[in-house]
């Protein structure tokens, strides 16, 4: 999952309605509290109309993202003004539920602001411009909430809003880092095949035998192309060449506050650089200890690459991926690891050219307010068609067929897919439309060393071995991320350490490292997956006898993606105790 955070709402409200609301007791809802919700969420709308469309909430499908700066200076100012009064309304009487959304939005705030004004993304990073109007459209395109031809509609007025946005990115960017602006050109170079193939021949049967409005899309989709054309040679031709490499550390101070306001883990960066590293040695050593299981005459690195042998052709990665599920699902139900809500399965499919960012796979899946819409998206990223053929092998390798299996205990069950399934259960509107990475990458992470506790695979060393490259592989994000961005190691030396260290393919390690210089705090897998086993053990204690892995695991789930932090004063009532 690569959102770091999906917000959505309906009304608005006045200021003076805030004024002066008498004091209601904690065991009621706060009208002025509930108040406040709905405009915050709908101010987020109004700023971000394409998050309002994966909501569900489809009353904004015709706008787009405002890119100019000026659009990203009123956004500070109303996210400070939102600030103070969930300040002012944390004064008075919450109920506990209320008091665990307020901080769960003021935190969200104070990560918005942090990303606006302290780091300046939207002034060091290219690819937000690249990647965000093609997610648009495709949003509109892939999720038949409406007939073709209503969607195409938006369509267009979405494509007519996109030159724009590219002016905008030109305008706005100061001296990003190289390895943001090469990512960017091979997304932009992706997307512009995206809207001459994919949203055309969408838009061609979208429109049927209505002629103007075809023509219509045409003439919108050509200065699209356009502007991408455009683009993209302006990255590789102006601004490529003025960049540097490794320019991309944020800092301690800025590493720690986003940590702290994304995740809600205040742990000194020192400590928690030892926490990371240690659970690396741990898995590093069952590593090395299960590959002499299955080969004692050849190093770890030779037995990983006996597995990454036998995986799927570039023709077979997608259809391989779909063998996974039903095996997976099945274990999921007779073990009683979580109860399964739905019997529809997600539909996998090759990740869209301009999500191409680094990435392996990801889950896509519709809103908790999507009604009519129901597809979630498996998405596997193929090799690149330009790339050459060892560099293609490489790749592929990742996805042998042990951890395809593993990717897909993560992205579809129990990880991802079943969080989303659970998405309409999730008490409050700020639970259904808000997540922290450390709780959602945490428990995908989780569920892949759970599964095979729990026996999955039979205690076969291959996939044994598979679960434990996966873990290896988070664990070097962990390490990689600090060291990157708060003591100066380099994107060499981070492809490095995932090539020595978590026994990567040199390709697969660079994109790893490079995720890590745009990515600060992709330690998240790790970090989550340590804080949901602490919470289980406090859990089963506290339950004592009565304690059922699979109702730990449906009441986790239930509760939304909320940071671990808020989960344990959910699930341990009174619980004051650190979430590590």
């Amino acid at each position: 999952m690569t959102r770091r955070f999906t917000l959505f709402c309906i009304t608005t409200l006045s200021l003076m309605a805030l004024i002066g609301q008498p004091a209601v007791r904690a065991d009621e809802p706060n009208k002025a509290f509930a108040a406040f919700v709905d405009e915050y969420f709908d101010a987020y709308f109004a700023w971000k109309p394409s998050d309002a469309t994966a909501a569900g909430l489809h009353q904004y499908d015709g706008k787009l993202e405002d890119s100019s700066k000026e659009a990203y200076l009123l956004r500070i100012e109303k996210v400070k003004a939102l600030q103070a009064r969930l300040a002012q309304l944390q004064q008075g009487s919450l109920s506990f539920d209320e008091k665990i959304d307020a901080e769960m939005l003021d935190h969200l705030m104070k990560a918005e602001l942090h990303d606006l004004v302290t780091i300046g993304t939207w002034k060091r990073n290219p690819m937000g411009y690249i990647s965000g109007p093609a997610s648009s459209i495709d949003n509109l395109m892939k999720r038949s909430f409406a007939p073709p031809a209503e969607r195409l509609k938006s369509v267009i007025s979405r494509l007519k809003a996109v030159p724009a946005v590219q002016t905008s990115m030109k305008a706005n960017l100061i001296n990003p880092p190289r390895e943001f602006t090469d990512l960017a050109i091979r997304m932009g170079e992706g997307s512009i095949g995206f809207f001459k193939d994919d949203v055309y021949n969408w838009a061609k049967e979208a429109a049927g035998n209505n002629t103007a409005l075809l023509k219509e899309f045409e003439t919108a989709n050509a200065a699209v192309i356009k502007s991408f054309e455009e683009s993209a040679s302006w990255l590789k031709k102006d601004l490529l060449p003025t960049t540097k490499p490794n320019q991309f550390a944020i800092g301690k101070d800025k590493f720690a506050k986003q940590l702290l306001f994304e995740e809600m883990v205040d742990i000194p960066l020192d400590k928690l650089l030892a926490i990371g590293e240690a659970n690396l040695k741990k898995d590093y050593d069952k590593f090395v200890a299960t590959a002499k299981k299955i080969d004692p005459t050849k190093t770890p690195a030779e037995v990983m690459k006996l597995l990454s042998d036998k995986h799927p052709t570039e023709e077979d990665l997608i259809p391989a991926g779909k063998r996974t599920i039903e095996k997976i699902r099945k274990f999921l139900i007779d073990k009683k690891i979580v109860t399964i809500p739905s019997e529809v399965r997600p539909t996998i499919m090759e990740t869209p050219p301009y999500a191409r960012d680094g990435g392996f796979a990801s889950m896509d899946t519709p809103g908790a307010y999507e009604t009519k819409a129901t597809e979630a998206f498996y998405y596997i990223t193929p090799p690149e068609k330009d790339w050459d053929a060892k560099r293609k092998e490489e790749h592929l390798r990742l996805f042998n067929f042990p951890v395809l299996e593993v990717v897909t205990i993560h992205e579809a069950f129990p990880g991802h897919y079943i969080q989303f399934l659970y998405a309409k259960q999730y008490p409050t509107k700020t639970r259904k439309l808000t997540y922290s990475n450390s709780n959602v990458e945490g428990w995908a992470h989780y569920g892949e060393q759970m599964m095979l506790e729990e026996g999955y695979g039979e205690g076969d060393p291959k996939i044994q071995l598979a679960q434990l490259s996966e873990a290896l592989l988070r664990d070097c994000r962990f390490v990689v991320g600090i060291r990157m961005h708060t003591l100066g190691m380099t994107l060499e030396d981070g492809t490095k350490y995932f090539q020595e260290k978590g026994f990567q393919e040199h390709s697969t390690a660079f994109e790893e490292a490079r995720r890590g210089a745009y990515n600060p705090t992709y330690l998240y897998y790790t970090l989550g997956k340590l804080q949901i086993y602490k919470l289980r053990e406090e859990y089963r204690k506290l339950k004592g006898n009565a304690f059922s892995l699979e109702e730990f695991h449906n009441t986790f789930v239930k509760q939304g993606g909320l940071p671990i932090k808020l989960i344990r004063r959910i699930m341990l009532p009174g619980d004051t105790g650190p979430s590590l």
